[in-house]
């Protein structure tokens, strides 16, 4: 109820985005969790031609964000948002309807590209609509984000039942609605003209060096996040012997996340600066890889339910750790982004963003990927340990930052 109060505390414009975004990752998490499968199994296409089309997705989506950060200052993020989400639409409905390479490619470039459109539009436009109450906005984002991300693949789950195509169809359906409630219900905005060029605007933030000094600290937090999709599931799989152990990890997440998130960001608004709390939500997030790491290399395949139910928990002990440190730090880290320049860069400072956090998280990943290949001979909490280590050196970095006091400190409610 407490969430349900909260948002409609909030204009229509932000209830509108927050439901976007439940039904983003409805319509991503249905697909794509299931194209490589799609790619090789139902097509028949090499291991590397179904790497290249998933590639081509992620680049064109990381790689740009920095475009769809300008754009949405300088063109407005209304329309920004609507054109992400009506390529997104095209994007999925190619996958249903081409087989060939070439379309297949296609598909992916525009659905990377719609992505690297609306995510960074959706936050600037949250950021200008929420005010003073940023932060609060930010963590019901997260809400409806992680919701969903967890009900997305039990649809897609249940649409492969028919087949693949019915599946990007539903999603291309998903996003052909977003985009006509966008275009109907969220007002338009003055975009004031700009003094700069575009390339002036990017060197304007890359000169801040405090800003891509944040950016490179928040590589552990999107490391380690990632790994609710790959190294705690495949955790709880190697516990248990089980492969449906994974939903559950989701689901506990999920459930920690819409009964607390917004208590906590409530609580803690008031009781210190944001950077404490982005540390401290840090730490926790590589704490959360200890209890695992604990009992990593044990077996679940023996002694029945009992047995692996107990092997489960403390995968599940991990896992919810990560996600209450996800719930203290994000939304001081949204809420911080847009104050580390002119109001008239949000949409860029956003785009950079995330263009360098998701290279270094990809670097990241890369070394937990090594990591869990190199300790299936004998060192099975190598993967934990690096986790581990990612967030303790992202939250000595932001504690460092805030040493150096080079993070932003207006509109922080501090109480004794």
């Amino acid at each position: 109820m407490k969430t349900w109060s909260e948002m409609r505390a909030f204009p229509l414009a932000i209830r509108l985005l927050l439901v976007n975004q439940l039904g983003v990752n409805i319509g991503f998490y249905l697909l794509i969790p299931y194209l490589a499968t799609h790619l090789g199994e139902d097509l028949g296409m090499s291991a590397a031609v179904v790497g290249i089309v998933l590639g081509v997705r992620n680049l064109s989506q990381q790689g740009l964000f920095i475009l769809g950060g300008s754009a949405a200052d300088r063109l407005g993020a209304r329309g920004v948002i609507i054109a992400g989400c009506a390529l997104r639409t095209v994007g999925f409905a190619l996958f249903a309807l081409g087989d060939g390479l070439p379309v297949l490619l296609a598909a992916s470039i525009l659905s990377g590209l719609a992505g690297a459109l609306f995510n960074p539009a959706v936050r600037a436009y949250l950021a200008a609509e929420a005010g003073d109450r940023k932060a609060e906005a930010f963590a019901l984002f997260n809400i409806f984000a992680t919701t969903g991300a967890l009900v997305g693949p039990l649809v897609g789950s249940a649409l492969l039942l028919v087949d693949f195509r019915a599946s990007a169809l539903t999603a291309a359906a998903i996003f052909a609605l977003l985009t006509a409630a966008q275009a109907v219900v969220l007002p338009a905005r003055e975009v004031p003209a700009s003094k700069s060029s575009v390339l002036g605007d990017w060197r304007e933030v890359l000169a801040n060096r405090a800003f891509l000094a944040f950016s490179l600290a928040m590589v552990g937090m999107f490391t380690m996040e990632n790994q609710l999709y790959l190294l705690l599931p495949d955790g709880a799989r190697r516990a248990t012997g089980w492969d449906g152990a994974a939903g559950i990890v989701f689901l506990v997440g999920t459930l920690a996340n819409l009964t607390l998130q917004m208590r906590i960001t409530r609580s803690l608004k008031e009781r210190g600066t944001r950077a404490r709390w982005v540390a401290i939500g840090l730490a926790l997030m590589g704490a959360a890889f200890v209890p695992p790491m604990a009992v990593a290399g044990a077996s679940g395949t023996g002694g029945g339910a009992g047995r692996a139910a107990l092997a489960l928990v403390p995968v599940l002990a991990g896992a919810l750790l990560l996600y209450v440190g996800v719930m203290i730090a994000q939304p001081f880290v949204m809420e911080l982004i847009p104050e580390f320049g002119r109001a008239e860069l949000t949409g860029t400072y956003f785009g950079i963003f995330y263009v360098v956090s998701g290279i270094a998280a990809a670097v990241g990943n890369t070394v937990v990927g090594w990591a869990m290949d190199a300790g299936a001979h004998g060192a099975p909490w190598l993967p934990w340990a690096c986790c581990l280590a990612f967030g303790l050196a992202s939250a000595a970095g932001v504690g460092w930052l805030h040493r150096l006091r080079a993070l932003p400190v207006r509109a922080v409610a501090v109480t004794a």
